[in-house]
């Protein structure tokens, strides 16, 4: 029975938008919601200028839709679901505030920064306070590959703050070219789901499919060439979620491995912009990452597909860590 509703939350979350988007898509366009390229970025990406943005919606609509469906054939909705989707939808507001500003106010900045991290710290302490209250609330960080951990007590929000807020960061800036993200956050949330599972958390594995059914469908319209962007709505939503379903299953570091291909990509920001402070010079021809490959002469394409094998390889390693090691 359960297996039969992971399959259908999958193929529920994909249909949702594989049906929404071809209706939403032309809608965006009609209301001129086209993306703004920075001038700064790579030449070749200005021709993406007006592609359609804020295609996170349906992803939002997609994952919310299908998870409330199928989770009441398997079992009553947990507080565990209703924490996923607070964080999602809240980040995704961020994300679509974000997103409204630069497209219908023509700031292209969106947001300032100050106003998204308070925005981000808000919800994350919202989630804290709503987590702390629950059963299987549990502040100790357990270390990948090993049966040791650590209890961080009063300082667990600290942590949660700092990982919620750092990878919906994190997956924003890893939103650059077609298709990178929503490969590369199906992966990661396809892992989590076999962790979920493996740990008899059918809720969150339920959550964790339907934003693999609901990325996947997107993906159809995100690939390149891409008819569709997800914009900040979309990314800071996923990067929240994924950040918070790692809480959830208490297997929060283990992100940094399933989720190393965001974990590079901001390492590469980083590491870029202290280098140029310090010394005045770049150590990549751009950054994020993947501008940089895509400088070097990479097809775009090229760059995603390697990106997301990258983030296969540490996803079975994630997996491997926790289930087998």
């Amino acid at each position: 029975m359960l297996e039969q509703v992971i399959f259908f939350t999958i193929i529920t979350g994909f249909l949702i938008t594989v049906l929404l988007s071809p209706v939403f898509i032309p809608f965006l366009r009609r209301l001129k919601f086209g993306q703004s390229i920075r001038e700064e970025g790579p030449q070749s990406h200005q021709k993406k200028s007006g592609t359609p943005t804020m295609g996170g919606i349906v992803i939002l609509i997609s994952i919310t839709a299908s998870t409330m469906i199928m989770i009441g054939k398997f079992s009553e909705p947990s507080i565990k679901m209703y924490l996923l989707l607070l964080v999602t939808l809240g980040f995704g507001l961020l994300g679509f505030l974000d997103d409204f500003i630069k497209v219908v106010m023509k700031r292209n900045l969106g947001l300032t920064s100050l106003q998204k991290l308070i925005g981000q710290i808000v919800i994350a302490i919202i989630f804290y306070w709503v987590y702390k209250g629950t059963e299987g609330f549990n502040p100790e960080i357990g270390i990948p590959g090993t049966d040791l951990s650590i209890n961080l007590g009063w300082l667990y929000i600290l942590f949660i703050i700092f990982w919620q807020v750092g990878f919906s960061n994190a997956v924003n800036l890893t939103d650059g070219l077609d298709g990178l993200v929503s490969g590369t956050a199906a992966i990661a949330f396809g892992a989590y789901a076999v962790l979920a599972w493996n740990n008899a958390q059918y809720d969150v594995a339920i959550f964790s499919v339907a934003v693999v059914g609901a990325v996947l469908g997107f993906l159809v319209f995100n690939a390149h060439p891409a008819k569709v962007f997800m914009g900040d709505t979309g990314s800071l939503a996923l990067g929240g979620a994924l950040a918070t379903v790692a809480l959830l299953t208490d297997l929060e570091l283990l992100l940094v491995i399933i989720g190393g291909v965001f974990v590079i990509e901001t390492l590469s920001v980083i590491l870029q912009v202290a280098s140029f402070k310090m010394t005045g010079k770049r150590i990549f021809k751009m950054s994020p990452l993947h501008h940089h490959y895509e400088l070097i002469g990479w097809s775009e394409w090229r760059v995603v597909v390697t990106f997301w094998s990258v983030g296969l390889l540490f996803a079975i390693l994630g997996i491997y860590l926790e289930v087998w090691l």
